[in-house]
């Protein structure tokens, strides 16, 4: 099946994990927290891969620093 032009992609749980470097439980944690957006499909979550990048370029210092309040 061939992408088309302007689709958005989608990214599994694992695949996100791994991108951001996180346990998949830590990805599952964000998107129930209403942190990280995420399309339910049959059993199974995708992120939209936007969100994923706009958490990474914008987002995740700021949710880096809350985590190492508590410390």
């Amino acid at each position: 099946m061939a992408e088309q032009l302007g689709a958005p992609r989608f990214l599994t749980v694992a695949e996100v994990a791994e991108l951001m470097r996180v346990s998949k439980m830590t990805v599952y944690r964000m998107v129930h927290a209403g942190e990280l957006p995420a399309v339910r499909m049959g059993r199974s979550f995708r992120v939209p891969q936007a969100a994923v990048e706009n958490l990474i370029n914008e987002g995740l210092g700021e949710w880096g620093q809350a985590s190492a309040g508590g410390r």
